[in-house]
């Protein structure tokens, strides 16, 4: 499962060059590209994920030897005591020694290591998941907020076009003269919806800039990817979820230290090698020495702890399920708000937004013949302007779920 290419992670001082590089219009594909780069989580994951292959170097290795020195059968009574070289038994010892466990448990502890390499890649997995979706719900927003935004521009020269057109209709008699001031009116409103929507966009940004940094202070350029939605294509993928493959490492982990305490049940050993020095007229001599552990007691030792490593098994799968049922659960729940997106999104573009228009229209000409009022136009316009909003908004809900369920399920972060 692990991908060592992916940790080929831009440091982050580069990275933010390619920020500034990047200062113009970003498209969706770059904005992806810098989120990467540019990440901190990343940045920290990489970190985690050399430690773990620094760990696992030594993970089988013998201990180090240990050197001893000492000496023995010295005496401490009668007309040799105090001295080292009077008597025949008194040595002056050093030697090493050697500590060996056993081979189940120096390849248990390989294997912990192995896994901890790929719980750091499967997290890994996870986070870029995770960036990718909020950079592309972040762009998305800020796309459609900008539509929203220059639609403001269009209303506000619609605005002025009625503005005179009222002019005329009380130069020629047909309206009355304190209609002049309703288009007025009119444009403060448009005005406060404009700072509102200017002040969403503005946060809009600060999100996008906390993913990819200084890149989102230029505009936005391209149009949305079309991201394909497909039920049965994202049921089939919800396995390959990166939450869910991380409890595959989790797993390969535990039954490691499983068989590790295990291996506690076996006898380690150990060999000691010491050269003992004694008096001239004495020789010297050498020793070889091996110790054995003894497990003794296992039910109260080694047994107590196997048995709670089996529990941690336990508990991995029993939190996979959870969150297998959690992401069926969510994936099903986000299935059904495309689908409604979908069909409120066809309805207002075919129907709803037409009529609006219609409405606008006949009013219109309504007044323009003198049959109608100036308000009746006024309040036709804001449905109108509801409805275009209601559009783009529609669209934006939209493609952001079209965006959570593609790289939530369809596109695997390999």
């Amino acid at each position: 499962m692990s991908k060592h290419w992916i940790f080929r992670v831009l440091p982050l001082s580069l990275a933010g060059l390619l920020g500034i590089a990047h200062a113009g219009p970003l498209s969706f594909k770059a904005a992806l590209e810098l989120a990467e780069q540019q990440s901190p989580n990343l940045a920290a994951n990489t970190a985690q994920y050399q430690a773990a292959q620094a760990s696992a170097i030594p993970a089988g290795a013998l201990p180090d030897p240990k050197l001893f020195v000492g000496v023995e059968n010295y005496p401490v009574s009668g007309m040799d005591s105090g001295h080292l070289k009077r008597d025949f038994m008194t040595m002056q010892k050093f030697g090493v020694m050697q500590e060996v466990p056993n081979s189940a448990k120096r390849k248990a502890r390989e294997d912990i290591a192995g896994a901890g390499i790929e719980i750091a890649s499967a997290q890994r997995l996870v986070l870029r998941q995770q960036l990718r979706r909020d950079t592309s719900v972040a762009w998305l927003n800020r796309y459609y907020l900008e539509r929203k935004v220059s639609l403001f521009d269009e209303l506000d020269r619609e605005n002025k076009r009625l503005a005179d057109a009222v002019r005329a209709q009380i130069a020629g008699g047909k309206s009355l003269a304190a209609d002049a001031v309703m288009p007025r009116q009119e444009a403060v409103q448009l005005a406060d919806r404009r700072d509102e929507l200017t002040r969403d966009l503005t946060k809009a940004r600060a999100v996008l800039r906390r993913l990819i940094g200084t890149a989102a202070d230029g505009g936005i350029a391209g149009e949305p990817p079309a991201l394909p939605v497909s039920g049965e294509h994202l049921h089939r993928q919800l396995e390959q979820h990166p939450e869910l493959l991380a409890f595959t490492a989790e797993t390969r982990k535990a039954e490691a230290e499983v068989r590790e305490a295990d291996a506690m049940k076996r006898s380690d050993w150990g060999v000691a090698l010491a050269y003992q020095k004694r008096a001239p007229e004495f020789g010297d001599m050498v020793s070889v020495q091996l110790t054995f552990e003894l497990p003794i007691d296992t039910g109260r030792r080694q047994d107590p702890l196997i048995a709670a490593k089996r529990l941690e098994l336990n508990r991995i799968d029993a939190e996979r399920e959870a969150m297998l049922r959690e992401h069926v659960n969510q994936l099903e729940n986000e299935l059904a708000d495309y689908a409604a997106l979908t069909n409120q999104l066809e309805r207002a573009e075919k129907v709803a937004l037409p009529l609006a228009q219609e409405k606008v229209d006949l009013q219109t000409a309504g007044y323009k013949a003198g049959r109608g009022d100036l308000s009746a136009v006024l309040a036709a316009r804001r449905e109108l302007i509801d409805q275009r909003l209601k559009v783009i908004e529609l669209q934006s809900q939209r493609a952001a779920m079209a965006a959570q369920l593609h790289f939530a399920y369809g596109d695997i972060a390999q």
